[in-house]
């Protein structure tokens, strides 16, 4: 491997945390979220490992048509519609599912819902997308005169990752009243998944979790019983001795408190490692806990190694994954684990293995 760093992708835990969603609400199908390239994971890689999930989630339908061209024919469905009548061309094409969050869009699907696949979202609280509560029922009777191939109603929990927050009962109880009988519906996202047995009916669509992240603040993946996917990793190119009382990178934000070895490794802000950083950031070198020394530069970091350290140019240094935490250097970095990950560069290859 060259010393540019790579974004390596554990296809078996992809596989794993797909099963961990599945046990916690075996009565459900799953529909994948692999938005946003896959959380930054790589669309056609993570839809490849995720072959027997019961459908594949995304925002665009750009992203959508790129799985299907990719070979798959699980349900994929269109979390934000169509964005103009044109689009419904194409969702036929593909067979793709859409959703429906507005009154202009249903008018749309009017004259050619005949063989699409139809999400309804209800705004249930988190005021972003879907029909108000009012008009919901009527939204459902009007879509329903149109015969698509299917209707299945859903909604967005805004806090499931807050366990403690009263809105998510008050969403799954404003979503529940206007059910009926024989519905099909989805609700649970990845905090949904884990913590809401109420909301596990139906399909359910869990996103973070099937990369080995928690949706919760504080917790880890790990004790969820997930599996870190990627593992983002580079290798030290050059290590020099520093002085007790010299300063390391721009603008000498970093001095050196006692002799030691810094190394230097091949990867920055501009792989997507988050720039802001601070001095003390964990990272493995070679698996042993080492920390950062100076500010992040566009293509390079600077490592403490400590004193006599041994290790040498080549050397594998690991900035989260197995043994490190994507969730504890997004919590150094003041960002969510969500973030982080998909703020890995495009110039970053993912390798699966």
């Amino acid at each position: 491997m060259s010393a540019a760093p790579a974004a390596i992708i554990d296809t078996g835990a992809l596989r794993h945390n797909l099963q961990a969603a599945r046990a916690a609400a075996p009565a459900a199908r799953v529909m994948a979220v692999v938005k946003a390239n896959a959380y930054g994971h790589g669309l056609e890689l993570v839809t490849a490992a995720l072959h027997d999930a019961d459908g594949f989630a995304v925002a665009r339908l750009d992203e959508a048509v790129a799985i299907r061209q990719s070979g798959t024919r699980r349900r994929v469905l269109v979390l934000e519609g169509p964005e103009s009548p044109e689009e419904l061309a194409d969702a036929r094409r593909y067979s793709l599912d859409l959703v429906i969050h507005n009154p202009q869009q249903l008018g749309w699907v009017e004259p050619a819902a005949d063989g699409l696949a139809i999400w309804l979202k209800l705004d249930s609280g988190m005021h972003r997308l879907g029909f108000m509560p009012e008009q919901f029922a009527a939204a459902v009777t009007q879509l329903r005169s149109y015969a698509p191939a299917s209707v299945t109603l859903m909604t967005h929990l805004a806090s499931a990752d807050l366990r403690d927050d009263p809105m998510t009962e008050k969403q799954l109880a404003e979503f529940a009243a206007l059910l009926s009988p024989g519905d099909q519906s989805s609700v649970a996202n990845s905090a949904g998944v884990l913590a809401w047995p109420d909301a596990r009916a139906g399909w359910v669509r869990p996103g973070i979790m099937l990369y080995g992240i928690s949706p919760f603040a504080g917790q880890t993946g790990i004790e969820f019983g997930l599996q870190p996917a990627m593992h983002f990793c580079t290798k030290l190119l050059a290590i020099r001795p520093v002085r007790a009382g010299e300063t390391v990178g721009y603008c000498g934000t970093w001095t050196a408190s006692r002799d030691t070895i810094i190394g230097t490794a091949a990867v920055g802000y501009g792989d997507g490692y988050p720039g802001n950083l601070p001095g003390g950031t964990p990272v493995l070198v070679n698996g042993r806990r080492c920390e950062l020394a100076g500010r992040v530069s566009m293509d390079l970091i600077t490592i403490d190694l400590g004193p006599g350290a041994g290790d040498e140019p080549g050397a594998d240094v690991t900035l989260w994954g197995n043994g490190l935490a994507v969730e504890e250097i997004a919590d150094r970095a003041g960002r969510l684990a969500y973030e982080v990950v998909c703020g890995v560069s495009q110039r970053v290859p993912r390798i699966s293995v």
